[in-house]
């Protein structure tokens, strides 16, 4: 439960960003922007957020994220490194407040033993602070979907949660 009124989880998140006055932009891989589709359902989400993007290839990642080669070489396009790559590339390209990413293998088939299905990374700048965390789900491909767009939805309620007492 993320609220007392037993709200969704967009529902919260979309009312601290009201609240705190704050503006979002959204990095999207594994989840195919089911993230910006959850935000962008709620009425009133224009007020907050700002664009969403899709970058499911790594040159996609290349073009409109500045995630550099050498950096998908080095670590691989499921990392950490990628995820707050990600996330500080589509909070400058916006001009936003807050950058928000997921990277990670949905399935039916992982990456290597290393990188298995399930595996994501959930990636916030906010306020200068970044934060990234490593889940493993389980489960069909669009439940991982459906997982990875609730960790960040939750990493972003988290984040917003304790910058309430800050303003």
């Amino acid at each position: 439960m993320f609220s007392k009124n037993e709200e969704k989880l967009e529902d919260v998140v979309s009312r601290l960003l009201k609240k705190l006055g704050r503006t979002l932009a959204v990095a999207e891989s594994c989840t195919g922007g089911l993230v910006s589709n959850l935000l962008t359902n709620v009425q009133g989400s224009s007020e907050f957020f700002l664009e969403g993007i899709v970058s499911y290839s790594n040159q996609a990642k290349k073009d409109l994220l500045n995630v550099s080669e050498k950096l998908i070489e080095e670590h691989g396009s499921v990392s950490a490194e990628v995820a707050k790559a990600m996330a500080s590339g589509v909070k400058e390209r916006a001009q936003a407040d807050i950058g928000l990413s997921v990277t990670g293998v949905a399935g039916p088939a992982g990456i290597d033993k290393e990188k298995p299905v399930g595996l994501v990374y959930v990636a916030m700048v906010i306020n200068g602070d970044m934060e990234c965390k490593e889940y493993r789900f389980f489960g069909s491909r669009i439940g991982i979907k459906k997982c990875a767009a609730d960790a960040a939805l939750d990493m972003l309620r988290l984040g917003l949660s304790k910058k309430t007492t800050k303003y």
